[in-house]
C-alpha cells in the first residue's frame, strides 16, 4: 500500500490512484467573444463526475495553456471553478483534483502554491518550454515542486512541445519523494517502456503508480503488464489509468471501458477481441486529435465533439488560428458512423439540462 509522503493526497485517493482512474484532461468553455463560459465551464466538470471519472486535470494542454497570458489570465478562475463545482458535489467516493503546472522553477512553484490554496490534490507537472535545461536541473525543479505538493510526472512528445529524456533521467525522477504517478505520453514504445523499466528500479516502485496518456495506444497499454529482471529478480509494473485529453470526451464510455480492462486484467486472459477495440479507440483519436495535420486540431477536435452534444457553445479557442483541420470534421462524422457504441450521447442528453442548470 503505498504511503502518504507529501501535500493534500489522502490515504483513500491514492489508494484510488494506484487502483486506477479515468482522469479527463479538462477543456476551456469560450463564447463565440473567446471569453470565458462560465455556465458551461462549470457544465463541464459536473458532466466529468457524473459518468464516473476518478479526477479532473485542469489547467493542462486541454485547458489551453494561453490560459496564463496576462492579457488572458484565466488560470485561477478555471482552477476555482473545477475546484467549487467538485466540493459542491460531495461525491462519496475518491476524485483526484490535478492541477496543469508549467514554466521555469519560480513560476512552477507560484502555480503549485495558487493550485494548493484552490484545494487541489496533485500537480501534473510539464516539462514543455525547458529544452535548452539539462536533466539535472530538470530533476532539480521537480524536487523543489514535490516539495510543495504530491506531482504527476509527464512525458510529453517531443511533436507537441515536449523532449526526449534517458533511461537515467526516469530513474532519479522516480527517486524523488512527492512523485505520486508519472502520465506517459511520448507516443513511442521504447520511451514508454524506459519509463517503467526505469521505476521497476526505483525504491519508490510501489509508490509510484503509471498512468497512460498515450492516445494512439490507450487500450493495449492497460492492458500490459511490464515485467523487467531487476538486479536478477522479476519485477511487474502495470499502467493503471489514463490522464487524457481523449477522455474529455465520450468520457462516460470512457469509464466503462477501464472497468471492462480492469475485469479482464484480473481475469489473467485478455481475448483477441481487444487489439481490435485497440484500434478503433485508436482511430476516433485520430479523429479528434488530427495527427493528420500534426496535431493541429487537437483542442477545436474535442470541442466540436462537446459542442454537438451540447457541452459546448462553439469550437472557439484562445489562439483564433486554432480551427478544425480541412477534412476533420467530417473524420468525426465517420466515427459517429462507425464506431457508434464508443459515444455517450444518450447519456449526456438525458443530464445535459441539469448540468447546465445554475
Amino acid at each position: 500500500m503505498p504511503s502518504n509522503l507529501s501535500g493534500s493526497l489522502s490515504q483513500t485517493k491514492l489508494q484510488a490512484l494506484h487502483e486506477g482512474l479515468v482522469i479527463p484532461a479538462h477543456p476551456l468553455a469560450l463564447d463565440e467573444n473567446r471569453q470565458l463560459d462560465e455556465q458551461h465551464q462549470r457544465a463541464l466538470t459536473r458532466y466529468y463526475m457524473a459518468a464516473g471519472a476518478g479526477g479532473i486535470a485542469v489547467g493542462v494542454h486541454s485547458t489551453q495553456f494561453e490560459i496564463r497570458n496576462k492579457d488572458v489570465n484565466l488560470l485561477e478562475p478555471v482552477l476555482r471553478m473545477a475546484s467549487e463545482e467538485v466540493d459542491k458535489a460531495g461525491l462519496e467516493r475518491p476524485f483526484i483534483k490535478v492541477a496543469g503546472i508549467c514554466g521555469p522553477t519560480k513560476q512552477a512553484l507560484a502555480e503549485s502554491e495558487l493550485a494548493l490554496k484552490l484545494g487541489y490534490d496533485a500537480g501534473l507537472l510539464s516539462m514543455g518550454g525547458l529544452q535548452d535545461w539539462k536533466e539535472a536541473d530538470i530533476l532539480e525543479r521537480t524536487r523543489e515542486v514535490a516539495g510543495q505538493m504530491p506531482v504527476i510526472g509527464f512525458y510529453l512528445q517531443p511533436s507537441v512541445g515536449g523532449r526526449t529524456f534517458s533511461f537515467d533521467f526516469w530513474r532519479q525522477f522516480a527517486e524523488i519523494p512527492g512523485i505520486v504517478a508519472i502520465k506517459m505520453a511520448p507516443f513511442n514504445r521504447y520511451q514508454t517502456i524506459d519509463v517503467a523499466r526505469a521505476v521497476c528500479y526505483s525504491s519508490r516502485r510501489d509508490e509510484i503508480a503509471l498512468y497512460t496518456g498515450n492516445d494512439d495506444n490507450i487500450v493495449n497499454d492497460l492492458l500490459t503488464t511490464y515485467r523487467f529482471q531487476v538486479y536478477g529478480a522479476p519485477v511487474e509494473k502495470s499502467i493503471v489509468g489514463g490522464l487524457l485529453g481523449h477522455w474529455a470526451v465520450w468520457t462516460q464510455k470512457a469509464v466503462e471501458l477501464l472497468e471492462e480492462i480492469k475485469q479482464a486484467r484480473n481475469a489473467g486472459q485478455i481475448d483477441k477481441q481487444w487489439l481490435t477495440r485497440n484500434i478503433e479507440v485508436t482511430e476516433t483519436n485520430a479523429a479528434f486529435f488530427d495527427p493528420a495535420h500534426h496535431f493541429e486540431g487537437c483542442i477545436p477536435g474535442i470541442h466540436e465533439v462537446l459542442r454537438r452534444q451540447g457541452l459546448l457553445k462553439g469550437t472557439w479557442c484562445l489562439n483564433p488560428n486554432e480551427v478544425l483541420s480541412p477534412g476533420q470534421d467530417e473524420e468525426i462524422d465517420r466515427m459517429y458512423a462507425d464506431y457508434p457504441h464508443l459515444n455517450d450521447d444518450k447519456f449526456v442528453a438525458k443530464y445535459l439540462k441539469e448540468w447546465l442548470a445554475n
